[in-house]
C-alpha cells in the first residue's frame, strides 16, 4: 500500500478524487486529505507519503509556491487541476503527471501506475546500491550495509550500527548503536538467514543479536547477555549452545 495525500481546495473535486482512486487505484491508501498548501506541507512531513495529488491553484500559496518553499521532495506529485497553461511548470518539478478535471479515470489509472513504478524504481535502485556496496567483502564483513524495508519506505544501514533485532510478529523492531529503532516490515527469520555469516546469531525466539555489542554472558538456565548499552537480553535454553558456539568462533577462545 502506497500512503497518498489529496490536497485540495474545493470538497467537490477533494470527494471525487477520493471516489475514483478508491474505485480504480486500491493500491493507494489515502492517509489524509487537506484544502490549503500550509496544512498539507505539515501533513506531508508528519506523514511522509509516497504520494501526492496536489491541486495547483489553492487559497494563499499555490502548490508550485508550497513545493517551492521545500528543502527536499521525497514524494511523487501529480497534479491535478481546473486548467492546462501549466504543464511546463509542473514537469520542472518532475511530476509523474498532470490531470485535468474533471478527471479520467484511465488516465487516473495510468499516472497511479507510473506513480507506483517510480517509487519501485527508487527502492530497487538503492538496494542495488547496497548490493555494489558489499560485493567482494567477506560475508563475515561488519562494514557491508543492509537495505531495511520499513513502514515508511526504506533505509540503508551499516550492519555495525546494528545492536539486536526483536521480533514483532511478522515485522522486526531493530535496534542501533545510537539509540534510535525502525520497525522493519519483514519477519526476524529472514534476517537470521540473510546475517547468519555476518556476527549475528539468533539467541531467543525474540532476539537476533550482534555479536561485536556483546559486552557480558551471565550464566543460567539459558543466561542472558549484556549489550554495550546496557540492555540485558534472555538466552533460551534451546538456543543456550547454539549461542556459546558462535560466540567462541567469533571471538577466538
Amino acid at each position: 500500500m502506497y500512503r497518498t495525500l489529496l490536497v485540495d481546495d474545493e470538497p467537490r473535486g477533494l470527494n471525487t478524487l477520493k471516489k475514483l482512486l478508491l474505485e480504480y487505484c486500491p493500491e493507494l491508501r489515502i492517509v489524509a486529505e487537506c484544502a490549503d498548501a500550509d496544512s498539507a506541507r505539515e501533513k506531508i512531513e508528519l506523514l511522509e507519503p509516497h504520494i501526492v495529488f496536489l491541486d495547483i491553484s489553492l487559497p494563499g500559496k499555490s502548490g508550485f509556491d508550497m513545493l517551492a518553499e521545500m528543502e527536499k521532495i521525497s514524494f511523487e506529485i501529480i497534479f491535478v487541476t481546473a486548467h492546462n497553461e501549466y504543464t511546463l511548470q509542473a514537469f520542472r518539478y518532475s511530476a509523474v503527471d498532470y490531470l485535468v478535471k474533471p478527471i479520467d479515470e484511465d488516465l487516473l489509472t495510468k499516472a497511479a501506475a507510473r506513480a507506483v513504478k517510480r517509487i519501485s524504481s527508487r527502492t530497487a535502485n538503492e538496494n542495488i546500491n547496497t548490493l555494489l556496496h558489499n560485493i567482494g567483502r567477506s560475508p563475515s564483513s561488519q562494514d557491508s550495509r543492509l537495505c531495511i524495508p520499513s513502514l515508511k519506505g526504506f533505509q540503508v544501514v551499516e550492519l555495525n550500527d546494528i545492536m539486536y533485532f526483536e521480533a514483532s510478529g511478522s515485522y522486526t523492531n531493530i535496534y542501533f548503536t545510537n539509540g534510535s529503532n525502525i520497525c522493519a516490515s519483514k519477519p526476524i527469520l529472514e534476517y537470521e538467514e540473510l546475517l547468519s555469516d555476518a556476527g549475528f546469531v539468533r539467541i531467543h525466539k525474540s532476539y537476533l543479536v550482534n555479536l561485536m555489542h556483546i559486552r557480558e554472558y551471565l550464566r543460567g538456565e539459558g543466561g542472558s547477555v549484556v549489550l554495550n548499552n546496557n540492555m540485558e537480553l534472555e538466552v533460551s535454553r534451546r538456543k543456550k549452545e547454539l549461542f556459546l558456539s558462535k560466540i567462541k568462533t567469533f571471538y577466538k577462545f
